[in-house]
């Protein structure tokens, strides 16, 4: 009885039902997504999926277009999210902040399969055609909120008396908003971009809802092999190959944080 207690009163107890569900729900998936990969349907090991998917016109460019949809709704993100994260940071003298910080926060709690049925319905009632405007114009809106609030975190550390001192020194406002505010909140730019560009690259639901029947992602044809097709080991090959270009992307933008605060560090010695 003593050693039962012990053992569920044991802090390293508290980490075994996460590391069961992860073994379970992400672990045991992700192998059998790679077994399927490098099989065929017999079960012998082959490279065959991943050279049919190079070998397959329409696969390849699909992700191109993947990564040039991701890549304009990153940028339209960050046009859009800077000032408005900008904005949120000085109404906080204001005293009205948590509430735009609110207003931001809530569509996130809606679920975005709900706001991307939404977003069809407003073109719907505005007249407007679905294609690839309402497709980045859905990417952005569904994505958005996670660059505002990576900005506004840099921006709100930001230390406001360097603002002081470039203002002392006879810097204007968008001296200083150049010189000073834009490279200290590069590292919330960076986590916004990684937030954004991942996740846009592989959906599939709003390219399939807004895209008209027409502009498909590479999420759309890895949804189409393992459901409509039934071919598991093609729609693995891709899912594998997808996941070492999110690796990648993710692996550089840690390098460019990490040389960014090496050069900030840099400085200030």
């Amino acid at each position: 009885m003593n050693k039962i207690f012990h053992l569920f009163s044991s802090r390293k107890s508290w980490v075994l039902p996460y590391l069961i569900f992860s073994a379970i729900f992400v672990i045991i998936p992700l192998l059998l997504i790679v077994v399927y990969a490098f099989t065929d349907d017999a079960g012998h090991l082959t490279l065959e999926n991943f050279a049919k998917f190079f070998a397959h016109p329409e696969a390849v460019n699909t992700f191109v277009y993947s990564i040039g949809i991701a890549m304009i709704t990153t940028i339209g993100c960050i046009l859009l999210g800077y000032p408005a994260a900008w904005i949120l940071n000085n109404c906080k003298k204001l005293g009205y902040a948590r509430t735009l910080i609110m207003l931001f926060i809530l569509p996130m709690w809606v679920n975005i399969l709900v706001r991307t049925l939404a977003t069809v319905a407003l073109f719907d009632f505005c007249k407007l055609p679905l294609g690839e405007g309402a497709l980045i114009f859905g990417m952005i809106y569904n994505f958005i909120p996670f660059m505002i609030l990576q900005i506004n975190t840099s921006l709100s550390k930001m230390d406001k008396s360097l603002l002081e001192a470039s203002s002392d020194l006879g810097a204007n406002r968008f001296q200083t908003f150049w010189k000073v505010t834009f490279p200290l909140s590069i590292p919330g730019v960076i986590s916004g971009i990684a937030l954004v560009f991942l996740p846009a690259v592989s959906s599939f639901f709003i390219p399939k809802l807004l895209g008209g029947g027409q502009y498909f992602l590479i999420g759309n044809v890895i949804e189409n092999q393992f459901i409509t097709v039934g071919e598991w080991n093609f729609g693995s090959a891709i899912s594998v190959i997808m996941a070492f270009v999110m690796m990648a992307i993710m692996y550089l933008v840690r390098y460019v944080e990490k040389r960014n605060s090496g050069n900030r560090k840099e400085k200030k010695a």
